[in-house]
């Protein structure tokens, strides 16, 4: 591993200056390009993006590393698997390994968690971090993603790690466009076939633009490299599950030269399992993984996601000269795991200890208010832009066991005002920039009791104040026209799980304003990285470094084999690198590489001296793919993703190792023309057996194989 990772890094350096200084001088930058404009094109600087600041801005004005997927990127991954986590692990350098389940358990975005937004509404809650927020909406109505990588404040709480913001697709030609789309998948086995059906219909006119869409999934089991059946995942499965969709939005605009607009959008996604089959714990000790045969634990219920949302916002472009933008959003989310009896579950008032079998579920509802206003040449000085508002949130979560309507995590209710304001300013090809935001909340939780596992005690209840002003200051330099290089400084603030404390306490005489546990996560942030964009290529490389003094790690209980959350000292630094390169117009080369270097203490007050392991950090990682137009209508694209091997703590108690594996996809395309587009894609093209990075680790139940070889054959009518 030692020489496998400066040859990786350096071979990709290599390839990219190579493509660079091979190109001839590019133009002068353009004016930043449309969102829809930009969306075949996700590896360009010149782009716009929305979600980093509250109002459009090109890319190469933005003091930080920003990935765009765009509908191509999407495409070639949706070609492959429907789940909507793979893309950022493909595409996004600092992203996890995908999880490959309801769960996204494991996943992080520079070894800390990121904040899910679908067209910026929040999903899920960081009161109770159930891991469920990846799967909440259908792929196929996705028209692009914006990740903003490293902590952010822009959005609130929950960004420790990132914001990462799918956006739904949008009427782009005038009249009427009907899309119906068929799939088919397969891993060979009889009950493995998988199949889906989604139809939408877009209208756009000079005045309004509609769209209306919906679809219907139903998974088969997964297999892996040998053969096995997969284990159903203990925070919840996508395979062997059924999801329903409905997603429409409806825009209007109006005023003097249309400079208003008005837009309402509802999403109503359901993923539910088909509770068929129930796990069976595989044997590390003999390398037999777990695995799922048929029968349900009687009286349990079907796990499920229950996603749904609604969005108001209102555009004035032409307003005391600038631009004011108001979005209201509410929420509802819903989520219920598999069911269990392990000890925590346990209750002898109900029945024989170790009989008693359950399923917690976790309610989540959120409303909001985002607001901003922004006007460029602001007091008169040219190139100066401001951008102001305030933000208002609540949120509201609690965890009850579901068979025995049992509380486990008393409702928690979180009220947030959090104005901010933003200013850059453009003196030739330098991009200044700064700005504040307050974050100024409350947690408020009523008197509960415990379970009967944490002896039934009474907590006081109680509220939280918290309160934090978050800087952050950045500056752009476009040194020619093809180079520019950025810095940034800034925080984010997020909340630690909140539930896992509340629920975890088992000593009478607590009250809830006296959990340190329940402190927030503030996290400093550094980057510096280079872009270059030629003509037919380009390149990118950033190296970040956040800080949190009383930040959140995760280890594994050596007795329940459960997780921790351990509170401490936390440092993560970073090194990414990404390009592309074109050497001719029907061929297309990328790569990226990421590596993570996370540290805590292993004593309070202690050196960060120890290496955070695979539930925080992932491994190095190398990606790459080539995509090739071979005729006019056909192209075909073949893709790798390396996870490499990792010792982590030697000779320590936190001692880990990890085994890396490298995973290769394919697909085809080809354009019938009015009889449609078909799509053949190949996951895991070699069949490799292996075993999920993360799952690697003795925990509780915690063995999993990675999918085998899933063949898909997808038809597309558009008409």
């Amino acid at each position: 591993m030692k020489h496998v990772v400066p040859v990786a890094t350096l071979t990709l350096l290599a390839t990219a200056l190579s493509a660079a200084y091979a190109q001839d001088a590019a133009p002068p930058p353009a004016a930043a390009a449309s969102a829809a404009e930009s969306a075949d094109q996700p590896t360009q600087l010149e782009r716009t993006i929305v979600t980093g600041t509250r109002t459009a801005k090109s890319i190469d004005k933005i003091p930080g590393a920003i990935t765009v997927i765009g509908k191509a990127e999407l495409a070639q991954t949706l070609a492959v698997t429907e789940d909507a986590t793979a893309v950022l692990a493909r595409t996004v350098p600092g992203y996890s390994e995908s999880s490959q389940a309801m769960s996204n358990t494991g996943e992080t975005l520079r070894g800390r968690i990121p904040l899910r937004l679908f067209d910026g509404v929040p999903q899920g809650s960081p009161l109770r971090e159930g891991t469920r927020n990846a799967t909440f909406t259908d792929m196929g109505i996705v028209g692009r993603i914006e990740v903003i990588n490293g902590p952010s404040a822009a959005e609130g709480i929950g960004a420790a790690g990132g914001i990462i913001n799918y956006i739904s697709k949008t009427p782009t030609k005038m009249g009427d466009e009907f899309t119906l789309v068929t799939r088919l998948s397969t891993e060979g086995h009889d009950d493995s076939t998988s199949y889906k059906v989604g139809g939408s219909w877009a209208r756009k006119t000079e005045d309004y633009d509609l769209l209306i869409a919906g679809s219907h999934i139903d998974r088969g089991m997964s297999y892996d490299g040998h053969g096995n059946a997969i284990g159903l995942n203990t925070s919840g499965s996508l395979m062997d599950s059924k999801s329903n969709n409905l997603f429409a939005k409806f825009g209007f605009d109006f005023g003097t030269d249309k400079s208003q607009r008005l837009q309402f959008s509802i999403s109503d996604f359901k993923v539910t399992g088909n509770n068929r089959y129930h796990l069976v714990d595989g044997d590390r000790t003999t390398g037999v993984t777990n695995t799922s045969v048929l029968g349900t634990i009687p009286g349990s219920k079907a796990e499920f996601n229950d996603f749904k949302q609604f969005n108001a916002s209102y555009t004035n472009t032409d307003l005391a000269g600038g631009t004011l933008q108001l979005d209201a959003y509410w929420a509802r989310q819903a989520m219920r795991y598999p069911a269990e009896n392990t000890d925590d579950k346990q209750d002898p008032l109900i029945a024989p200890l170790g009989t008693l079998w359950d399923q917690s579920e976790i309610l989540a509802k959120k409303k909001g208010l985002r607001t901003s206003w922004s006007r460029s040449d602001i007091f008169s000085v040219k190139g100066l832009e401001f951008r102001g508002g305030v933000d208002l949130t609540q949120d509201n979560a609690q965890q009850r066991l579901a068979l025995t309507d049992r509380l486990w995590v008393p409702p928690m209710i979180y009220d947030s005002v959090a104005p901010y304001v933003q200013l850059s300013w453009d003196l030739g090809p330098l991009t200044l920039s700064g700005g504040v935001r307050r974050e100024d909340g409350s947690l408020k939780v009523d008197d509960y009791t415990t379970t009967y596992y944490r002896n039934r005690v009474a907590v006081e209840g109680g509220k939280l104040e918290y309160g934090s002003t978050l800087p952050n200051i950045g500056a752009v330099w476009r040194m020619t026209h093809d180079w520019s290089a950025y810095a940034s400084l800034s925080k984010g603030f997020t909340l630690p799980n909140v539930g896992i404390p509340l629920r975890n306490i088992n000593k009478p005489g607590q009250s809830v304003s006296g959990i340190l546990d329940l402190q927030p996560i503030i996290v400093r942030n550094k980057e510096v990285g280079v872009n270059w964009r030629g003509t037919d290529a380009s390149f990118g490389a950033s190296v970040y470094q956040s800080y949190s003094s009383l930040g959140v790690s995760l280890s594994i209980d050596p007795v329940t084999n459960d997780f921790i959350m351990n509170r401490a000292p936390v440092q993560i630094s970073g090194f990414e690198l990404s390009g592309d390169y074109s050497p001719t117009r029907d061929l297309k080369l990328s790569g990226l590489y990421s590596r993570i270097l996370g540290k805590t203490t292993f004593v309070a007050g202690g050196p960060l001296d120890k290496r955070m392991g695979v539930n925080d950090t992932n491994p190095d990682k190398i990606g790459g793919s080539m995509t090739w137009t071979f005729m006019p209508k056909a192209d075909v694209t073949l893709g790798f993703t390396k996870l490499l091997d990792r010792d982590l703590n030697v000779g320590t108690s936190a001692e880990e190792h990890t085994k890396g594996y490298t995973l290769w996809n394919m697909s085809g395309n080809y354009d019938w023309g009015k009889y449609g587009k078909t799509t053949l894609g190949i996951e895991n093209l070699t069949n490799k057996f292996y075993i999920l990075s993360w799952s690697q680790l003795a925990g509780y139940r915690n063995y999993w194989s990675g999918r085998g070889r899933v063949v898909s054959l997808t038809q597309a009518f558009t008409f």
